[in-house]
């Protein structure tokens, strides 16, 4: 059990061996996990089974051998834990990005790193049919080996469950950015901890992730539309909120209205608490509908759907029908920060497209695959608000921010207000050096935003229909980056730029 409060007198404030032992064996289960793709090239006869045999077993032998030399011999601290998260992200899209780039497929280290990224966050932004800054044609997405499809698919599965894994069993201990709130349920539960040992938690949470993959591979295997082969690449996109299609022309390439609520139903299961989810199928009903942040959510997600297909039907023409479909999937792919597609909001009259965009400052519930700024913490922050105009009309009372029957620590709303600040100034940041590398106003504030929320699609040149390609280099490192600070909630990245953090 990681035990944040150990505090050895004679350990240095960092111990780098136990951070390499830890990192060496995360390397292992990466190099791992690239033998599913290789396996996937043997399958179908193709040459890059050699660039995933040549990623894989290098990352196996370096990753195992750091593990046996710098074997932990003390419990993490939380410094370590911070460090080891980020890194965890970084090198591992490092590594990610091997098969790309051995493989002959993208010339650019860089256009790999941001591809493995991208997949690792489940933002779901591509490079991938567009034209580098430097003039270099990258391949479609149909184009490309089925294994290097299955890889990127299958980053997306593995990142999403990391972050489950992480903000439910790690954050919460290291009290930042809001993670406090996993402390406790707010429909007045004790834990959002199912055991009391980290390791069986993890494992209840795989077993609902595995199942809840399974299921919705069966129900769009079963569609005469998709193969096994697309059926697993959109299971695993889909359950991880992530993004990546095996179309160019993302869900609606397809152009099935089955397919569409099939994956409308599993994203808006995604970004839900996938505690929750397991409460729920242990029979605790009651927990699970009582729950405020996802009454929250989903009355937010029937709202705006209402909202943006009644747009797309009053003002767009679009049939009634269609204006459901195409409202309700778009609204719930953005929110969830999925970032499917299966129509062009950059070409919806303004209303609804101005809805969908308020979205992009979203994000699914607290301890789901979803991205962005969460549900919980917007639900807290309009509490707030709420608690404020009451304050000025009783300004000797005291009133406490409740959430349900439970009182909000002035702690947390402290950390969730901070979160807000800084998570619109790095918005903010991107959006400026975007904007200095010549994009327009739209172009470069949707780029930011949905590399920070880990959306994929934003605006501009970079709308559903666009690719990341002709973003110069730098911009490129910048919106990866971005992916990492926003998939790993801010803090958690942040601090280790920070001096207080290399002090003692």
């Amino acid at each position: 059990m990681i035990d944040l409060l150990n505090q050895t007198s004679n350990r240095p404030r960092i111990d780098f061996k136990i951070v390499t032992g830890i990192m060496g064996g995360l390397v292992f289960f990466l190099g791992l996990a690239l033998l599913f793709p290789l396996f996937v090239a043997l399958f179908y006869n193709e040459a890059s089974w050699t660039a995933f045999l040549y990623t894989a077993v290098p990352s196996m032998v370096f990753g195992a051998a750091l593990f046996y030399i710098f074997k932990p011999q003390y419990e993490l601290r939380m410094r370590e834990a911070f460090l080891i998260v980020t890194l965890t992200w970084f090198v591992g899209s490092l590594i990610g990005a091997f098969p790309f780039t051995l493989s002959g497929t993208l010339q650019s280290y860089t256009d790999a790193v941001f591809e493995a990224m991208s997949g690792l966050s489940t933002t779901g932004a591509t490079i991938l049919g567009g034209v580098t800054s430097d003039g270099i044609q990258n391949p479609a997405i149909e184009d490309i080996d089925k294994s290097l499809l299955f890889w990127r698919s299958l980053s997306h599965w593995l990142g999403g469950m990391g972050i489950i894994v992480l903000t439910l069993a790690l954050l919460p201990l290291l009290g930042i950015g809001g993670m406090q709130l996993y402390k406790a349920e707010y429909s007045g539960s004790t834990s959002d901890k199912l055991t009391p040992r980290i390791q069986e938690t993890a494992l209840l949470l795989w077993s609902v992730y595995v199942g809840m993959t399974f299921v919705q591979f069966l129900l769009l295997w079963i569609h005469p539309s998709m193969d096994w082969f697309e059926a697993i690449n959109h299971a695993f996109s889909t359950l991880a909120t992530g993004g990546f299609s095996t179309k160019n022309g993302s869900i609606a390439g397809f152009d099935s209205v089955y397919i569409d609520m099939v994956i409308t139903l599993f994203m808006f299961l995604a970004g839900i608490n996938f505690a929750m989810h397991f409460r729920l199928l242990s029979g605790d009903v009651k927990s699970f509908f009582e729950n405020r942040e996802i009454r929250f959510y989903s009355l937010l997600t029937i709202l705006f759907i209402v909202l943006v297909s009644g747009g797309l039907w009053l003002i767009d023409t679009y049939e009634f029908t269609d204006a459901l479909r195409y409202g309700s999937f778009q609204v719930v792919s953005i929110l969830t920060t999925t970032g499917f597609g299966t129509d062009d909001y950059a070409l919806w009259m303004p209303f609804s497209s101005f809805l969908l965009f308020l979205l992009f400052f979203s994000g699914g519930t607290a301890g789901s695959t979803g991205g962005g700024i969460k549900m919980i913490r917007i639900l807290i922050i309009l509490k707030n608000v709420g608690r404020e105009f009451k304050q000025i009309i009783h300004p000797q009372a005291v009133l406490p921010v409740r959430v349900g029957n439970r009182v909000i620590e002035s702690t947390i709303l402290k950390n969730i207000l901070g979160f807000f600040v800084v998570y619109f100034i790095v918005f903010a940041i991107g959006s400026i050096i975007m904007s200095f590398m010549g994009y327009d106003f739209m172009s470069a504030m949707g780029a930011s935003i949905a590399s920070l929320g880990n959306i994929g699609p934003g605006w501009g040149e970079f709308g559903p229909t666009e690719e990341y390609a002709s973003v110069p280099y730098t911009g490129k490192w910048v919106l990866l980056i971005l992916m990492m600070i926003g998939r790993l909630e801010l803090f958690t990245v942040l601090v280790i730029f920070t001096p207080w953090f290399w002090k003692n």
